[in-house]
C-alpha cells in the first residue's frame, strides 16, 4: 500500500512539473508550484520525514508562493516570448538529468538497514544526542545543534529572498505605468498628458512659422 501511494505521488509530481513547464501564464505557474510543494510534503510524510514535510509545506507552499505572487504584482502575469528557441538550455537540462540518473544507479536501496549512513553517525546521534544536547527529540537535536550551521544557512537564504522581494515591492510601479495583460503600459492620464504636451509643441512651432512668414512679408513690402 505504501509503495502504491509513493508511486501515485511521484506520478502526480511529474504531471505537475510538466504542467509548470508548459504553462504560459505566470500566475497559474505559481499556483502549480504551490501544488508541487504540497505533493512533495505529502511524499515526505509517507517516507516518515515529518520534519522535512513541515518545512516544505510552510516554506515551499506558503512563504514562497506569497513572495512570488507579490513579485507578479510588479512584473505582470504573462511570460515574455523568447527571441530564439532554447536549444542550449534544453540540452543542458537533458545532459544534467542523464548524469543524475546515472549517479543513482549505485545508491543503496531506500530504507535498507545495512546502508553505510546507518553505520556512521546515525547510531551516535540516536544514542548520545539526549546526553550531549539535552533534547529528547533526536530530529530537533540534529537540526538545532549537530546541523546548526546548515539550518542557519537555510534560514539566511529564505531571509535574503524575503528582503529582495520586499525591496521590489517597496519600489512600486513607475509613475504613469501599470501592469496590464502581463505588460507594463502607460496610463490614460499620462498618455493624454503626453499628447497634450506634443500638441502644444506643434502649436508653438506653427506660431513661430507664421510669425516668420509675416516678418518676411513686411520686409518685402517695406
Amino acid at each position: 500500500m505504501v509503495e502504491f501511494v509513493d508511486i501515485a505521488l511521484l506520478v502526480l509530481l511529474g504531471i505537475t512539473a510538466f504542467s509548470i513547464i508548459r504553462q504560459k501564464n505566470l500566475f497559474a505557474a505559481v499556483m502549480m508550484a504551490g501544488i508541487y510543494s504540497l505533493l512533495s510534503a505529502a511524499l515526505f510524510v509517507v517516507m516518515d520525514a515529518v520534519d522535512v514535510a513541515f518545512t516544505e509545506a510552510a516554506v515551499g507552499a506558503g512563504i514562497s508562493t506569497i513572495l512570488m505572487l507579490g513579485t507578479l504584482a510588479l512584473v505582470g502575469h504573462s511570460e515574455h516570448q523568447p527571441q530564439h528557441r532554447p536549444i542550449l538550455p534544453l540540452f543542458v537540462v537533458i545532459l544534467t538529468g542523464a548524469v543524475l540518473v546515472y549517479g543513482t544507479l549505485d545508491i543503496p536501496p531506500f530504507g535498507d538497514a545495512s546502508n553505510p549512513v546507518h553505520h556512521h553517525v546515525a547510531p551516535h546521534y540516536l544514542e548520545e544526542s539526549e546526553h550531549e544536547i539535552g533534547i529528547p527529540n533526536v530530529v530537533t537535536s540534529v537540526l538545532a545543534s549537530y546541523r546548526g550551521y546548515d539550518t542557519m544557512g537555510e534560514t539566511t537564504v529564505i531571509f535574503a529572498a524575503l528582503v529582495g522581494v520586499l525591496l521590489l515591492l517597496s519600489l512600486g510601479p513607475r509613475p504613469g505605468r501599470v501592469a496590464s495583460n502581463g505588460r507594463a503600459t502607460t496610463t490614460v492620464r499620462e498618455r493624454d498628458k503626453a499628447v497634450s504636451e506634443e500638441g502644444m509643441e506643434e502649436a508653438q512651432g506653427d506660431t513661430l512659422q507664421v510669425s516668420d512668414e509675416e516678418n518676411t512679408l513686411e520686409d518685402t513690402n517695406g
